[in-house]
């Protein structure tokens, strides 16, 4: 096997979600490939700049640091990422570009509309309120949607078949002479149930958002007083073995009826208090993944199954970060002449 090295090629991918450019959310990943055959990878470095990149294009019109990827082999990790964000993006300059740029009405971004409701209301929109929320919305857009994807293709990679079965499915719906399309999702069945099953199985977050009774209330002979704080253990519930069937089992099938409805499966929460970011999510992580199965051929570095051992902390990331081999589909340097 061949690893990774200067004599390298430099093969790149774009995701554009919506797939109009006007709206401005538009991301990159650049994959290093060995032109003779199988090149070896960690995958999390590459997810977290394209899910950043996303999440940036969509808040502020704009892509973080794309010449310096083409020039930089070595993709920057998730802290530094997160860090970098911290320096620029949430700092008062990007709302003051967004004004010196007088892009405020131009620009459909989440900054851009603020800064419109700023004209009308400014003692509630305040930079620094402008500020939180785009803090808000960067950080747990970023990991969240890593994460899924990270466990996701450790688990394909861990089960071939079904690795096989996301391939053919994309030969047979998209075919050999374009790109995947966000259009395309809602037919890539087997697709979608295995980013369901990740989700079920390993949730990017285990606790969810805290709750708190507005009232006192007795929930099924437990006497809960006014103001008492709750935490929903989504991990727990959607590994029950007295509510799923096969609890810890890889069933991508058990999808197939449509979404589990009800309260067995909330790894957005449910309701109206539900994560907003849910559809974004889901559909970011469809077109990545199938666009990595359909550009690329995966394989584990060893014989040796995946490690899927948990890490520590909120976020339920891999303990050890996924490394795979890949090799370029012969159709694909084609689909993105």
């Amino acid at each position: 096997m061949q690893t990774r090295n200067v004599l390298c090629r430099s093969l790149e991918l774009v995701f554009e979600y919506p797939k109009r450019r006007n709206q401005g959310v538009l991301a990159r990943i650049v994959f290093f490939f060995e032109p003779d055959g199988f090149a070896e990878v960690e995958l999390k470095p590459m997810l977290s700049k394209l899910a950043f990149n996303i999440i940036m294009r969509r808040i502020a019109g704009k892509q973080y640091d794309g010449d310096k990827a083409r020039r930089k082999p070595e993709p920057m990790k998730l802290h530094n990422l997160i860090h970098e964000l911290l320096k620029l993006g949430i700092s008062p300059g990007l709302i003051d570009e967004h004004r010196r740029n007088k892009c405020v009405k131009e620009e459909d971004t989440m900054i851009g509309h603020l800064l419109c409701l700023q004209e009308s209301q400014a003692q509630y929109y305040t930079d620094q309120i402008i500020k939180g929320i785009v803090q808000d919305m960067l950080i747990p857009g970023t990991n969240t949607v890593v994460i899924t994807l990270e466990w996701s293709m450790s688990l394909l990679l861990n089960n071939p078949n079904a690795l096989q079965k996301s391939k053919s499915e994309l030969d047979i719906h998209i075919g050999y002479d374009r790109l995947l399309d966000e259009t395309d999702l809602p037919k890539l069945l087997h697709l979608l149930n295995v980013i369901s099953k990740t989700l079920r199985l390993n949730p990017a977050t285990h606790l969810l958002i805290p709750h708190v009774s507005s009232d006192h209330c007795n929930i099924l002979g437990y006497d809960i007083p006014k103001d008492t704080m709750l935490l929903v253990n989504a991990w727990a519930i959607q590994r029950d073995r007295n509510v799923w069937d096969e609890a810890t089992s890889f069933k991508p099938e058990r999808f197939e009826s449509g979404r589990i409805k009800g309260s067995k499966m909330m790894p957005f929460g449910l309701g109206r208090r539900a994560c907003p970011r849910m559809d974004l999510g889901l559909r970011v992580a469809g077109l990545a993944l199938g666009s990595l199965i359909q550009c690329f051929e995966w394989r584990r570095v060893s014989e040796k199954e995946i490690d899927m051992t948990e890490g520590n902390g909120l976020n339920l990331p891999k303990a050890e970060p996924l490394q795979a081999s890949y090799k370029v589909h012969s159709t694909t340097k084609k689909l993105l002449s």
